[in-house]
């Protein structure tokens, strides 16, 4: 099963994840992006029932359910459909925006059949996302190291024991409370976050130490050829403790604090760009 990722349309974000080689949406996240609704998640209710009454059709028997960050940060099982599903189901969405979505849908899903032939394809988009939205060049450089860093991680994880998403997270804890002193929950907080990727919001310093923390994570594990969810905690926590030790030498010669509130929910102009 594939993270979850953020889509955007017209400036709205747009969950998805990958499965059987597609991409699946939330279904409240498009209804949201077509609609003026203040409770989304009750208009795809009542919705459906509107859609069974009139035409026969129960919407969803072409959604499936999988676990998507909320949020609030958790995972929760969450509608969504495939390309083709959504194309029937905004059929029933009176909107002034559902034909621009219908090209953007398209688009979107050629681009997946691109990535699939070469993947370098994705790397290039995800720098130009983050180019839109107004991030340096220097921080983009060093977010993509971070992500390459981190699938190497995940990778080593999923090949040593860990099983499902809750171990990834509690892994993941270990490593940000040695290195920041914080889980992510309580980093996210500090910056006021909520749905968002808490990497996306960390400045240059602090997506070096979480560089740090991990890949020393993914050298331990190989060193020691760890094997089991408690084994990985425990080098998890080793991972994150070089790297917190490294933090708090420079911020005794700094006198400050790395962790920073600084976060990048500000983008007034390339949400303008996206629309």
């Amino acid at each position: 099963m594939g993270t979850t990722k953020i889509a955007l349309f017209m400036g709205k974000e747009i969950r998805k994840i990958i499965h059987g080689g597609e991409w699946w949406f939330s279904v409240v996240d498009v209804v949201a992006s077509l609609t003026e609704s203040t409770n989304p998640r009750d208009y795809w209710f009542k919705m459906k029932i509107r859609v069974n009454e009139e035409d026969g059709f129960e919407p969803s028997t072409i959604c499936r359910q999988f676990k998507l960050s909320a949020p609030d940060g958790k995972m929760r099982e969450t509608d969504c459909a495939n390309t083709e599903g959504l194309f029937r189901i905004i059929q029933s969405i009176p909107s002034p925006k559902a034909e621009p979505f219908k090209l953007w849908l398209a688009k979107v899903g050629y681009e997946r059949i691109q990535e699939i032939e070469d993947p370098e394809l994705a790397t290039k988009r995800t720098r130009e996302l983050y180019k839109l939205k107004g991030y340096s060049d220097a921080w983009i450089e060093k977010r993509m190291r971070g992500i390459s860093i981190r699938e190497e991680l995940t990778d080593e994880w999923q090949n040593r024991g860990a099983k499902d998403h809750n171990d990834y997270q509690i892994l993941t804890s270990e490593i940000s409370k040695a290195t920041f002193g914080l889980t992510p929950t309580e980093y996210k907080k500090v910056k006021g976050l909520k749905r968002e990727n808490l990497r996306d919001h960390m400045s240059d310093l602090e997506l070096i130490f979480n560089m740090l923390g991990e890949r020393a994570t993914t050298e331990i594990h190989r060193s020691e050829d760890s094997k089991g969810i408690e084994k990985l905690k425990i080098d998890a926590k080793a991972g994150g403790d070089i790297a917190g030790g490294a933090r708090e030498k420079l911020e005794a010669k700094l006198g400050r604090s790395v962790v920073t509130r600084q976060n990048f929910l500000n983008e007034p102009e390339w949400k303008k760009r996206l629309n």
